[in-house]
């Protein structure tokens, strides 16, 4: 067979690919077809990481009257050996300066059936620093900041290092005690709560 009888014939194969590819992306609902890039800003941003799953928990700090918190799904662990926590608080939020004045917080990772403080940390019904607490039991450890009684783990931690960085502090804090419970853990996803079981 001459070269231009075999790149012809591999042309009409290319084509014939095209075509059903092109036939199988039309059968895809439109929902299920990757979207159009959008310009790296905020929203977009924002809108990106909604769409991922994170466990709730309520990050809380300071003593008596002083005392806040604020619901967030980014605190993780950053190392096991030694014991420390990382956890993103927005600079302008009332729990960054009782942080860093107390050098203490404590991560209560949410059971399902703890919904309630998470709205309540999160500032639902305009809700600020010490109301946010009350519907809730309260005790403390080591560091002194409080820890929710029924929480799946309290992670009570003091400060050890902070990353200032653009709207963000970021807080590594050396755990020095934990108490653990039960029950299943509370989920955000896309602006919704739900609950993961096994």
């Amino acid at each position: 067979m001459r070269k231009s009888a075999i790149m012809n014939e591999t042309a009409k194969e290319w084509t014939r690919m095209n075509v059903a590819l092109r036939n199988s992306l039309d059968r895809i609902a439109p929902q299920q077809q990757q979207s159009l890039p959008h310009v790296a800003d905020e929203d977009a941003l924002k809108s990106a990481m909604r769409r991922m799953s994170g466990g709730v928990s309520v990050i809380t700090a300071g003593v008596g009257d002083e005392r806040t918190g604020a619901t967030v799904t980014s605190a993780t662990a950053l190392s096991v050996d030694p014991p420390t926590m990382i956890v993103n608080i927005n600079r302008s939020s009332s729990s960054w300066p009782i942080i860093s004045r107390y050098g203490h917080f404590c991560v209560n990772i949410l059971s399902a059936e703890q919904q309630d403080v998470a709205d309540r940390f999160a500032g639902k019904g305009g809700l600020k620093g010490v109301e946010r607490y009350d519907g809730a039991e309260w005790f403390t450890l080591a560091s002194g900041a409080s820890v929710l009684r029924g929480a799946l783990a309290g992670i009570d931690c003091e400060v050890d290092e902070v990353i200032e960085r653009h709207s963000h502090a970021i807080i590594l804090g050396r755990v020095v005690s934990i108490v653990a419970g039960d029950g299943h853990s509370l989920v955000y996803s896309n602006g919704r709560y739900g609950r993961f079981s096994l």
